[in-house]
């Protein structure tokens, strides 16, 4: 399935509109949430080769769907008097609902800025990851780096 080229700076506007009109219901956590990841956001817009900032913006976003959902499940507002208090309301939910899309792009974005999902669960079984370590069971010799000349078949002149 090919996702659609949205820009990021897009995906910024319409959570940070949706967040804003959220908190005319929603305040404290909801907004120091929301608006915290929005800002790791513009740290993403702002370093476009950056993997650490779409990263953490991308993780942001997925822990906020959890937040969001306690949150607004805590706090709704079962005796809405005004049309305010029920647009609000809407905003946040839609907000809500459009962030496991948007999760979806954030992490198309981040494979195109070259980062890889690692989950290594090294108890279910050995790691194909080949490294520099060896294990005492090695049969090939390590090089050593440390080797001064006289190791390599060089003989030091003048002794």
């Amino acid at each position: 399935m090919e996702l659609p080229a949205v820009n990021l700076q897009m995906i910024l506007l319409v959570h940070w509109l949706l967040t804003t009109w959220g908190c005319l219901v929603f305040l404290g956590p909801y907004a120091w949430a929301n608006f915290t990841i929005l800002a790791l956001g513009v740290w993403a817009v702002a370093q476009r080769d950056s993997i650490d900032a779409i990263s953490m913006f991308l993780g942001g976003l997925v822990a906020t769907v959890f937040l969001d959902i306690i949150h607004i499940s805590m706090f709704y507002p079962w005796q809405m008097d005004t049309g305010t208090e029920h647009f609000g309301a809407g905003m946040a939910i839609l907000n809500l609902l459009l962030k496991p899309f948007s999760c979806c792009l954030v992490y198309h974005m981040y494979r195109e800025r070259g980062g890889e999902l690692q989950l290594h669960a090294g108890f279910y079984g050995p790691s194909q990851e080949h490294s520099a370590y060896q294990t005492i069971d090695s049969p090939e010799v390590p090089s050593d780096p440390f080797a001064g000349p006289e190791s390599k078949g060089d003989t030091p002149q003048g002794c």
